[in-house]
């Protein structure tokens, strides 16, 4: 799901006091010189939605934040370089990294055995689970998975979340890099009837429109997932250089910290809530 107006294609954070460490350098094969690519380049480029709420989006005041952005930020900062972000769709985004437009991507990807086999994937900064949304006056006729069967479905195109409703017999409804706006008012007017999504995602967004008559459907949560960034298959290198940066954020807090000021929960750690498990996807 996204949120928000799109403004400005990149944002440049300011470059640390250090550079990347020798210990990067060691870590680049001669094959895999994706450390030493950023380190040259003194620039990480991100792949991002800028309308992804609260994952991925642009503030009152025209800036691009949000928890994965604001996570790459501080990875770019430990780095010691520059952060540049590049805009697309998802599936835009998947496509920069094999064309080498970035170096990584950011927003709420999902950590799947499917993605393992196409694609490098970090340590998980999210967890999470997913959930429906549907009309407030009626719950648009749903009370399980199961009924999906025959109702329109809305989403972006190749996403597991329309897989899994095209799955049980929904009718889908697509979007390119649409805003939640525009994603929950068809959902109210009719013009859709559900929007199958990450419950913490839809959560915020439902509450940052409370004027538009649609909520999430209660006590029918599934498929628990690890959420993170995706790496060109072959960049070990800078994955690895990656995820000692986010265990660093772990260990101190300011994951937790980032986590709390974008869902107002700590979303860094496991869930306890129970599951239907047979939705798992």
């Amino acid at each position: 799901m996204s949120i928000w107006h799109k403004g400005k294609v990149a944002m440049v954070i300011g470059l640390a006091s250090f550079a990347l460490g020798a210990c990067g350098n060691q870590s680049d094969s001669i094959e895999d010189q994706s450390v030493s690519k950023v380190e040259e380049a003194k620039t990480l480029v991100v792949a991002t939605s800028g309308t992804l709420y609260p994952s991925s989006y642009y503030n009152d005041s025209n800036e691009l934040v949000g928890y994965d952005v604001d996570v790459a930020k501080e990875v770019a900062k430990r780095l010691g370089v520059e952060i540049e972000f590049k805009e697309y769709n998802v599936d835009g985004q998947v496509s920069s990294l094999t064309k080498g437009e970035a170096d990584f991507a950011a927003n709420d990807f999902g950590l799947t055995d499917e993605r393992a086999e196409k694609f490098s994937l970090s340590e998980p900064i999210k967890y999470s689970f997913d959930s429906m949304i549907v009309r407030e006056s009626d719950d648009s006729g749903i009370a399980s998975l199961e009924d999906l069967k025959g109702k329109k479905a809305a989403g972006e195109p190749n996403t597991s979340y329309m897989q899994l409703a095209e799955s049980y017999g929904a009718e889908l409804v697509t979007y390119d890099n649409a805003t939640n706006d525009q994603y929950l008012t068809d959902v109210a007017n009719g013009r859709t009837d559900v929007i199958l999504n990450d419950y913490y995602l839809q959560k915020m967004a439902v509450a940052a429109m409370p004027d538009i008559p649609v909520k999430i459907l209660e006590d029918v949560y599934f498929n628990p997932n690890e959420t993170g960034f995706l790496f060109v298959k072959d960049h070990e290198a800078l994955r690895e250089k990656v995820d000692e940066i986010l265990a660093e954020m772990k260990d101190d807090g300011s994951l937790k910290a980032l986590a709390e000021e974008y869902f107002q929960t700590d979303i860094s750690v496991k869930s306890d809530q129970e599951f239907d498990t047979a939705a798992s996807n």
